[in-house]
C-alpha cells in the first residue's frame, strides 16, 4: 500500500523571519504534523503486527505466524524442521502438525499413533516418525485414517506393525484432506510386497566374440553358428540373465571369477533356443541361482 503519510502539507517556508506572521500559518503547520505523526504511528503499528523479523521486537515476543499466507517465488537456504521428541513411552503417540514435522519416540509398550491440527482439505500435510523398538514385542498401530500405502509395509497386518527385529524406523503421513485419508511411506525398509510389476534395466543382443554388457539386466543370443563371448566381474548384489533366443550353433560364455569353480574362469554352453540362466554377484563371485538347459563348466 502508499503511504499516507504527506511531506508537502507541512510549509517549510513559515514562518518568515523578520515579519509577523499569521497565527492560522502555524496552526495549519501543527494540525499537517500532527496528522502525519498520527497517520505514522498507525502505519508502524500495522508493520509491526505484520511483518517477518528476524528477532523479536523490544517489549515483544517473536511470532513469525504466516497464517497460511502464501509464500511465492522464494529461494530458500539452509532450512530446517522441528524435531519434537516424545520420550520413551507407550500407549497414544498424537502427531500435533502445528508442533512440527519430526516427531521421534522409543517405545516401552505397544504405541498408537493419532493425528491433530493437519492443514485444511486441498492443502498437503505431512509429518514423520522415528520409532526406536527396543522389544519385537513392541507393536505400532496405525490410525483407521491409514488408508492408502499400507500394502507391503513390512510387518503389517490391519493397521498393526510387528518389527522382527529392535532398531530404528522411520515412517512418513501424508494427507491432503485434513487428515480425512492419510497416505504411510516407510522410509528406513523396502516393501516386502509390490503390487506394480517389476521391470528390469533394458536388454541387449550380444555379437559373436562380444563382451556382455554389465548395464544391462538381460543378455540373450541369436547365433549363426558356434559362437562365444564372455562376461566379466560385476558389483556386489548385482543380478545378470542370460538366455538364448536363436540357435545356429552352440553360445559358449566364458565368466570370469566363476562361482561353480574353485577359482578362476568357467564356462557356461547355451545349445538350444530356452536355454537361461540368472546369476548373482555376491563375494566376488558369479554364482548360478536358477539354469535352464545350460551346461556349467
Amino acid at each position: 500500500m502508499a503511504s499516507n503519510i504527506n511531506p508537502n502539507n507541512v510549509d517549510t517556508t513559515y514562518p518568515i523571519a523578520g515579519q509577523d506572521n499569521d497565527s492560522q500559518g502555524f496552526r495549519d503547520n501543527f494540525t499537517n504534523i500532527k496528522t502525519n505523526f498520527t497517520e505514522a504511528q498507525s502505519e508502524i503499528d500495522d508493520l509491526q503486527s505484520k511483518v517477518v523479523l528476524k528477532s523479536a521486537l523490544t517489549g515483544t515476543s517473536l511470532d513469525n505466524d504466516f497464517d497460511g499466507a502464501v509464500m511465492s517465488s522464494a529461494k530458500i537456504q539452509d532450512f530446517r524442521e522441528t524435531v519434537v521428541a516424545l520420550g520413551t513411552t507407550n500407549g497414544t503417540l498424537t502427531l500435533d502438525h502445528s508442533a512440527g514435522h519430526y516427531y521421534s519416540v522409543t517405545l516401552n509398550g505397544a504405541g498408537t499413533v493419532a493425528f491433530s491440527n493437519f492443514p485444511t482439505s486441498g492443502t498437503k500435510g505431512r509429518v514423520q516418525l522415528q520409532v526406536t523398538i527396543s522389544s519385537v514385542g513392541h507393536t505400532l498401530t496405525l490410525p483407521s485414517a491409514v488408508t492408502q500405502g499400507l500394502t507391503g509395509i513390512q510387518g503389517q497386518s490391519s493397521r498393526v506393525i510387528t518389527f522382527g527385529s529392535t532398531g530404528t524406523y522411520i515412517f512418513e503421513f501424508t494427507t491432503v484432506d485434513a487428515g480425512t485419508t492419510v497416505h504411510v511411506a516407510e522410509l528406513t525398509r523396502p516393501r516386502n510386497s509390490l503390487q506394480n510389476p517389476i521391470f528390469l534395466a533394458s536388454s541387449e543382443d550380444v555379437a559373436d566374440a562380444g563382451a556382455i554388457n554389465l548395464e544391462k539386466a538381460v543378455s540373450y543370443f541369436t547365433t549363426g553358428a558356434a559362437e562365444t563371448a564372455t562376461l566379466a566381474a560385476g558389483s556386489d548384489g548385482q543380478i545378470k540373465m542370460l538366455c538364448m533366443v536363436g540357435d545356429g550353433g552352440d553360445m559358449v560364455v566364458t565368466v570370469s571369477n566363476a562361482g561353480w569353480k574353485a577359482s578362476g574362469t568357467g564356462t557356461i554352453t547355451f545349445n538350444d533356443i530356452g536355454d537361461a540362466c540368472t546369476l548373482v554377484y555376491s563375494a566376488s563371485k558369479w554364482f548360478a541361482v536358477g539354469a535352464n538347459g545350460v551346461a556349467f563348466a
